[in-house]
């Protein structure tokens, strides 16, 4: 009779990179971590793991992953999902990838799709994701976030590891002390929360602070007839001097203070609030108050 146990070889979890084989691999390709790409490299196979599960990666789902580097979170998301699209700027990093991928998890090699180019600059992949998992450089992580949302609908939810105070800040609330532009815009797009920290010493080179997981979960934004365009720019002229009220930091926006507290009051929000006390949905209220404005002043003309 067969025994039906399964072997020490069938129940190892599959090999993640340690610090030894990212240093090894960056050494193969004569690669040092560079601060204007932000690269910091995971070397930690129990962080992969447990970015892969908070991120809840489905067996059906294709996942996005923005900066690559090495391949360290690669190998764990092609071990949880259906296919992987990796999008990386550095071209020698681009040219080991496919490499890494085939040895290490050549069952899945088909299944890996590699695009080399500015994430900022994204705008069609081989392949429709359906989640974003990324650690992502520290300088362009709340953009990056952004351009991804704006341009890939298709992404439903996702996890990225980027600086704590910027994680704190996409996941903060309206009346928070750090609750800002990343907040709102981000929320335009989706429902972030702060989904826990991870140490300093889980990369090479490690950084001087510590990193911050965001999940997030893609819902509609709020009903308006305004665009998202006009939406943003209310925003952005709110917090551009965050200790005015809405009155006063939404003259310019406006044409006067008198206007903006006219379109503040038809959008039901008080005029003597500050910005960081309102949500996306009075922000939308407030750009479509002053879209209907202009489109009377358009028909009186």
């Amino acid at each position: 009779m067969t025994d039906p146990t399964p072997s020490a070889s069938d129940t190892a979890p599959a090999h993640l990179f340690g610090a030894s084989d990212i240093r090894r691999l960056a050494e193969e390709i004569g690669v040092r971590p560079t601060k204007t790409l932000g690269q910091n490299f995971v070397i930690d196979g129990n962080t992969i793991r447990r970015i892969v599960a908070v991120a809840g990666i489905g067996p059906e789902e294709t996942v996005l992953e923005v900066g690559p580097g090495l391949g360290s979170l690669t190998l764990g998301l092609l071990d949880a999902a259906k296919s992987v699209v990796a999008v990386e700027i550095d071209p020698v990093l681009a040219a080991k990838l496919p490499e890494t991928v085939r040895e290490w998890r050549p069952a899945a090699a088909r299944d890996f799709h590699l695009v080399r180019a500015d994430a900022m600059k994204v705008t069609e992949l081989p392949v429709e994701p359906s989640a974003l998992v990324a650690n992502l450089p520290y300088n362009v992580a709340v953009p990056v976030v952004l351009h991804l949302l704006q341009y890939f609908p298709s992404i439903r939810h996702g996890l990225v590891m980027v600086q704590d105070e910027v994680a704190d800040r996409l996941a903060a609330g309206p009346g928070s002390k750090i609750y800002g532009v990343p907040s709102v815009k981000a929320a335009w797009y989706s429902s972030m929360r702060k989904a826990g920290v991870i140490g300093m010493n889980v990369f090479w080179p490690a950084p001087k602070i510590q990193s911050g997981l965001v999940a997030f979960t893609r819902r509609e934004p709020p009903v308006t007839s305004a665009s998202r365009e006009q939406v943003f720019a209310v925003i952005d002229a709110a917090f551009a001097q965050r200790r005015k009220t809405l009155r006063a930091a939404l003259a310019g926006w406006a044409g006067s203070a008198a206007e903006a507290e006219r379109c503040l009051v038809a959008a039901g929000v008080d005029p003597t609030a500050r910005g960081e006390v309102i949500d996306i949905a009075a922000f939308a209220r407030i750009a479509e108050a002053r879209q209907a404005a202009d489109a009377s002043t358009a028909e009186d003309a």
